[in-house]
């Protein structure tokens, strides 16, 4: 068993749509989805043609052609709300992963973030309420609690979106959820892959924004299976928070890089040194579930049974550098192992 308590949902039979299918997590889900179960359907939807068929080639490899007949490659933008309408057809659950998740580049292009994260998830929910799509798990970040930057700010606002929308839903019975949690170790566009380069062009030093920076960290594996367990415990309108570790950032390089120096070069624009999960103030409303938090909806017009769990001691946050659980030593390389197997650590004299 893994870090998350398996799902109680029997995806057999479903038609499943992920949107932003072929990025990181669009992938391994997908892969999760036809190695574990037997959906009757699988709708990978983005806008990137070629990365569609290089992940088509790829899966016609490793899963053969039973499982491909399960499998549908759609063109499409979040920002296109008829196009949506149309790929949602038939469909029985829907994973919006999709969006715009760059911090330096949101800040200079902020129009373009919005029209993805939250005129895209606008878009989303209205096409899974004109489809009665069951259930919808919309994937968020850490920067979305209390935010200081615009992608944050939008994903915040796309968080808001899809939790009000289960009061939209009357008689069609769409239940909406949000999964909310840390960076993903060896994403694209994590730190950890820049380190990796830097040490492959034989870098002397790495940089590091601030000596003191701490992140929750989690691997795309356990990305894959916390939003699976979410489906099945869900209600409608939770924020689910998982329980997961803290890395320092001057810890990751250590461990990529054994007596390789740091090069402390300042924040960036926009970042925070510790990131946050659970404030204060949303922890008045958020249960203790054992493996996960759950920020349940502060307005609540539909059918639902509150979650049965844990209330959160007065002043209770979750933030990263205050965090009872740590990466460090022999648990950080398993994990960086985990994530990152072709990513060797360089060992410096």
């Amino acid at each position: 068993m893994g870090r998350f308590a398996p799902t109680s949902l029997d995806l057999d039979g479903k038609v499943i749509l992920v949107t932003g299918g072929t990025g990181s997590f669009g992938r391994r889900f997908v892969e999760t989805v036809l190695g574990g179960c037997q959906a009757r359907k699988v709708i990978i939807y983005s806008r990137d043609e070629l990365k569609q068929s290089e992940m088509q080639q790829d899966l016609a490899e490793r899963f053969g052609p039973e499982k491909m007949g399960t499998l549908r490659f759609f063109l499409g933008d979040v920002r296109d709300r008829q196009r949506l309408i149309l790929a949602m057809r038939g469909v029985d659950i829907v994973i919006h992963a999709a969006a715009l998740k760059q911090v330096p580049a949101a800040e200079y292009n902020p129009s373009e973030c919005i029209h993805t994260n939250v005129l895209g998830a606008e878009n989303v929910v209205w096409a899974c309420l004109t489809n009665r799509v069951q259930k919808v798990i919309a994937l968020s970040t850490d920067k979305a609690c209390n935010p200081i930057n615009l992608y944050g700010a939008t994903k915040l606002a796309s968080d808001k979106t899809f939790v009000a929308a289960n009061n939209l839903s009357g008689d069609i019975g769409t239940r909406f959820s949000v999964v909310r949690y840390g960076n993903v170790v060896g994403s694209r566009g994590s730190v950890a892959p820049l380190f990796q380069r830097l040490i492959a062009k034989g870098a002397t030093e790495l940089p590091i924004t601030d000596i003191r920076m701490t992140r929750f960290w989690i691997t795309l594996n356990e990305g894959v299976e916390f939003v699976l367990s979410s489906l099945g415990v869900m209600h409608g309108g939770e924020i689910f928070v998982p329980k997961i570790p803290s890395m320092k950032m001057t810890d990751l390089a250590a461990a990529m890089a054994p007596g390789l120096p740091i090069k402390v070069v300042g924040i960036r624009p926009g970042e925070k040194l510790h990131e946050i999960m659970i404030s204060a103030d949303d922890a008045r409303g958020t249960v203790d579930l054992g493996d996960r938090y759950a920020i349940e909806p502060a307005f609540v017009e539909y059918p639902r049974e509150p979650l049965t769990g844990g209330r959160l001691d007065e002043g209770f946050s979750y933030v990263s550098d205050t965090n009872a659980d740590w990466l460090t030593g022999d648990a950080l390389l398993a994990v960086l192992n985990e994530a990152v197997p072709q990513r060797r650590r360089r060992a410096v004299d």
